[in-house]
């Protein structure tokens, strides 16, 4: 091999060092806050902060992931909604109760994702270029104490969305639910607006201010659900918002059948946003990048780990 065509390889060599040092020491710790505002409130309304959190997938040691995720209640907001995967590990647990001990306290609403149920296990990363990435649960995976998890949110206050309706009573709002089990495992089953199957259903929905949707991973059908419903803003998480970006271009995957132009951040669905031409009958929808990885893959790269406020301000008269 000529010198130069050496030196070309080695540059690059130490160039993808570099990147994979970056991706696995720096970036997939240095946490960031994102604030969105959507202008989905009816007029006159005051505005309503929702924190979005997602993906922490917390796993023991992590204390800097903790005390970063406990510092968020200083930013005071009406309501949190946790949108799955919270951990990772069999003893998780108190690491994750401590982080989320203060947004307990607030108004919030809750589903679960598949690392919520069970503990992940190694995957080629090369899976997730392909059309589907998931693999049959193995029976030797490792089931977590989402049962117990689950029901410390509730005896919290929390509203639980696994396939279900519910209100909330939000700074003098009313706020109409509705969520679904994770889609990348096929548990979701969009729960019926009949009153006499739902003890809420569609009579609270019509009195409430606002109608917000639920999801672990936002998969098109469980989406086009949810904006058929009337959900004035869809919530939901999974996608780590690629995980890997290249810059100039953004995700390479989403990890479910959303395009890659929606890995992560404000959008609507199925079209542009509503505040945009094209956008007439669209439903805003917000996509957290996450908190965390899977502790197999734990690098991120021009994709920071995230938390969302969104502030919910009136539709311009």
């Amino acid at each position: 091999m000529a010198p130069s065509a050496r030196q070309a390889v080695g540059g690059l060599a130490l160039a993808g060092a570099g990147a994979l040092a970056w991706a696995s020491l720096v970036e997939v710790r240095w946490y960031a806050l994102r604030e969105v505002t959507v202008p989905v409130l009816p007029a006159g309304q005051e505005p309503l902060r929702i924190l979005h959190l997602s993906d922490l997938h917390l796993t023991p040691g992590q204390r800097r992931k903790v005390d970063w995720v406990r510092d968020l209640a200083s930013l005071d907001v009406d309501m949190v909604v946790d949108t799955g995967d919270n951990w990772a590990h069999l003893e998780a647990m108190p690491a994750l109760l401590e982080a989320l001990e203060p947004h307990l306290a607030k108004p919030g609403a809750f589903v679960m994702g598949s690392n919520d149920y069970v503990a992940p296990s190694a995957k080629n990363p090369a899976r997730y270029l392909l059309p589907d990435a998931r693999l049959p649960r193995l029976p030797t995976a490792a089931e977590l104490p989402w049962r117990e998890l689950a029901a410390r949110f509730r005896a919290a206050g929390w509203k639980d969305l696994t396939n279900r309706r519910d209100t909330l009573d939000v700074a003098g709002r009313r706020i109409s639910l509705v969520g679904v089990d994770d889609p990348h495992l096929d548990l979701d089953r969009f729960p019926a607006r009949d009153d006499q199957t739902d003890p809420v259903g569609l009579r609270a929905e019509v009195d409430a201010d606002l109608h917000l949707g639920v999801a672990h991973a936002p998969y098109r059908r469980v989406l086009d659900e949810m904006q058929d419903d009337g959900a004035d803003l869809i919530i939901a998480g999974h996608t780590h918002g690629g995980q890997l970006a290249v810059p100039f271009f953004g995700a390479l995957v989403t990890n479910c059948d959303l395009d890659r132009g929606r890995a992560k951040g404000l959008h609507g669905w199925p079209g542009a946003r509503p505040d945009s031409p094209g956008g007439a009958g669209s439903t805003w929808m917000h996509v957290s990048g996450g908190l965390g990885t899977s502790p197999y893959a734990p690098v991120r790269f021009a994709c920071r780990p995230e938390a969302t406020v969104l502030t919910l301000a009136p539709v311009a008269g």
